[in-house]
């Protein structure tokens, strides 16, 4: 006899939103649940900490995502068409210096899981059809991609693409990938072109219409990933995408091609950082904006404005020290883009912030993405995020701020406009300021940077490693401010770097006496607040005694001696603790308690807590100790 059918939670009785609040409520103790519970995001709106399906009744995209990504269907072993999964390729760049070697490594990573290649041509000046039919042995065809990221000579390259398929004898409709042209984008992040704009546009127009021969080609790439690494949020990074993608749009239909002509040569690349359900609905809501420009210039070519997209794992958050957690960093991003239905992705190195391409890294990287694949079976399933109350809601949101924040750069007269007028570079410079002084007060974690570090890491100059700093443009005829890429740990690893360049590494002694609780949390919080500026912290499990605290922290010869305890006890324990260093150290307070001004009065002056900025503290104590 067969079993009835019965519905999973058909025991339960149905609990109302307002059952829920009222549980809520009565669990807070008079707590502030906006205060408590409410996500506020860096992209300046609301997440509530549960959604239900009567918050779906608002949202007008559901269902649509899925037939804007367009997921691709595998064929099963006879041929016939399976159900829709969520492909991606799995992208490695590799640098071209010698032509030939590139060739050979490219055939190499291809037999390693690899099936997009992005080849990055440094110097244009070497291109030629004799190195070009080296680099593309044995590479032309239907089974992977090829991208070229170049600073230059565009046309010669499609030219080179064109005459090896007719030497291999592959058709023009096969071969797939792009050649990363971004004159804006080079405008906003250099300050200049080595032409004038109107030039350098009328160029990308000519390699447009030439490059109609090859469909599957896309000849310029809509670079957010620039926003994102230069400290952008969600929602910036979206919005002034999308600004950028119209301005192209304009300014190619402008010359003569039709707008679904211009978007089927574009190609959008995002950065996607650690905000896992933030990312993912930032992908969704790319290709609702997208679906919303198309409807504008042309709602019939809805295929020639399908939003292909490339991402790449951020850089705003890559680490040099402790460079192991950027894998688990990188982890989850590759994640989010994979499940936001990215077309394409590329998974930066861990040791990115301080090394070149290395063999072990670039496997690991490689392998991340495989791992996804194949054994996390994360191209089953499409669209897996539609349907998630959360993700919906959160979607929505994403899409709703970053129109207003496009209409807001529309209404100054669009991308280019708004980029001469440094609107565009404002508005990412206060949010990176923002994230940069949230990473300073340790309210935005890194961890292993300014929460959890290691002590004794160290970046290791003897193998020629240098960690890769940010830089301000110094040309001053510039045509607009640049934007400035940045990662966020890096007045940290400053911090870091000068202690071990100094060759005589801080000591500091916590001195963990009375409440055993308070000491014991206070303790831990100071651990990892000076070990964040590589100083050499002496632990403590606690002393029974004021005395043999004392006692301890002189024999240690360290040069700060943290108190730990309660508010309660520090003015009890504090002078003692400060006259009998007699100066040997330096005597903090660990926390902000009441009685501070009277611990001030007895001569301690240093105090840490919560509210401290890390790195300006981390500053000050470098300096009175003659670390500059």
């Amino acid at each position: 006899m067969r079993m009835k059918q019965r519905k999973l939670f058909e025991q339960f009785p149905p609990v109302t939103t307002k059952e829920w609040m009222d549980r809520i409520t009565s669990d807070l103790k008079g707590a502030d649940f906006n205060r408590k519970l409410v996500w506020k995001t860096n992209e300046g709106f609301d997440v509530l900490p549960f959604y239900r399906k009567e918050n779906m009744q608002q949202i007008k995209h559901t269902g649509y995502v899925s037939e804007l990504r367009n997921f691709r269907r595998k064929a099963d072993n006879a041929g016939e068409l399976a159900e829709p999964g969520n492909e991606w390729l799995i992208r490695q760049d590799i640098h071209v210096t010698d032509y030939e070697k590139a060739n050979i490594k490219a055939l190499s990573v291809l037999e390693k899981g690899v099936d997009s290649l992005g080849f990055l041509i440094d110097d244009p000046t070497s291109d030629s059809g004799k190195n070009f039919e080296l680099l593309l042995k044995n590479l032309l065809d239907e089974k992977h991609e090829i991208n070229f990221f170049l600073n230059g000579k565009a046309q010669e390259i499609l030219h080179f693409i064109k005459e090896n398929c007719e030497n291999q004898g592959t058709d023009l409709s096969e071969v797939r990938g792009c050649i990363e042209t971004d004159p804006l984008g080079r405008l906003m992040m250099n300050g200049t072109l080595c032409m004038p704009v109107e030039d350098g546009l009328n160029y990308l127009v000519a390699l447009a219409q030439e490059s109609l021969t090859l469909p599957r080609y896309r000849i310029l790439q809509v670079n957010g990933t620039n926003y994102c690494n230069s400290g952008a949020d969600a929602v910036s990074e979206l919005a002034f995408s999308i600004s950028m993608g119209v301005e192209y749009l304009d300014q190619l239909t402008a010359r003569g091609l039709r707008a679904g002509q211009a978007a089927s040569r574009m190609r959008f690349s995002f950065g996607t950082g650690s905000g896992y359900f933030m990312e993912i609905a930032k992908l969704r809501a790319a290709r609702i904006l997208w679906a919303l420009i198309r409807d504008a210039y042309d709602p019939g070519e809805k295929e020639s404005f399908r939003m292909e997209i490339h991402c790449s794992t951020s850089r705003w958050n890559a680490t040099a020290y402790d460079p192991y957690v950027n894998m688990l960093r990188t982890q989850t991003e590759a994640m989010s883009a994979i499940l936001g239905g990215t077309d394409s992705l590329t998974v930066n190195n861990y040791d990115a912030a301080f090394s070149g391409p290395e063999e072990f890294s670039e496997r690991i990287a490689r392998n991340q993405q495989l791992i996804l694949r194949e054994e996390a079976y994360f191209d089953k399933v499409a669209d897996p995020a539609a349907g998630s109350y959360y993700i919906e809601n959160l979607t929505a949101l994403v899409a709703d701020h970053a129109w207003k924040l496009f209409l807001e750069t529309e209404e100054r007269g669009g991308f280019l406009e708004a980029l001469k007028q440094g609107f565009i570079q404002d508005k990412i410079r206060e949010k990176a300021n923002k994230r940069i002084r949230d990473v300073s007060m340790r309210r935005e974690v890194l961890l292993g940077t300014n929460l959890y570090p290691a002590d004794d890491d160290e970046i290791r100059n003897d193998k020629g490693i240098s960690i890769k700093f940010s830089a301000p443009v110094e040309d001053k005829n510039l045509t607009v401010t640049p934007l400035r890429p940045v990662r966020a740990s890096e007045e940290f690893e400053k911090l870091r770097l000068a202690v071990s360049r100094s060759g005589k590494k801080p000591k500091v002694f916590l001195l963990p006496v009375g409440d055993k609780a308070m000491r014991k949390a206070r303790a831990q919080f100071s651990a990892g607040f000076f070990a964040s500026g590589g100083y050499e912290v002496v632990d403590n499990d606690g002393f029974d005694s004021v005395s043999e605290g004392i006692g301890s922290a002189i024999d240690s010869e360290a040069e700060i001696v943290v108190v730990c305890s309660s508010d309660e006890d520090y003015m009890k324990y504090g002078p003692e603790i400060h006259r009998a260093l007699n100066g040997r150290a330096m005597t903090v307070i660990a926390g902000n308690p009441p009685g501070s001004d009277a611990l001030k009065e007895c001569g301690i002056e240093n105090f840490i807590s919560i509210r401290s900025d890390v790195v300006e503290t981390l500053r000050y104590y470098n300096s009175v100790l003659g670390i500059s």
